[in-house]
């Protein structure tokens, strides 16, 4: 099912049944840390680990998938994920169909990346 709303393809596409996915506008406002340990807030990840050492790659993947898939909120992206770390490793992230098509709809650049 695809949801109208204002992004720059005029689709949403959902994260989950009934859920859009959430995308940030620019890459560049993605300031999200890029070293130390990070631990997600409930919300985004329910089970009692929910600390991510970005030095582990896999770690940093687990995050990244989680948050893109789970976040309903901008900020949440903006203070978690980092852009030029999100291109470096866009290609390695497992995430559901719907939620890579609506971040290749906005940043085109991250089909190539």
């Amino acid at each position: 099912m695809q949801v109208v709303c204002p992004t720059s393809t005029g689709v949403a596409y959902p994260a989950r049944p009934g859920r859009p996915a959430v995308v940030a506008r620019t890459l560049a406002e993605l300031r999200g840390p890029t070293r130390g340990v990070v631990e997600l807030p409930v919300r985004l990840m329910w089970c009692p680990d929910r600390a991510f050492d970005l030095r582990d790659p896999d770690q940093l993947l687990w995050m990244y998938e989680n948050v893109l898939r789970e976040t309903t909120s901008v900020d949440d992206l903006r203070h978690l994920v980092n852009g030029r770390t999100l291109c470096r490793v866009w290609r390695l992230l497992n995430l559901p169909r719907d939620v890579q098509m609506a971040w290749e709809g906005r940043h085109r650049g991250l089909r190539s990346a």
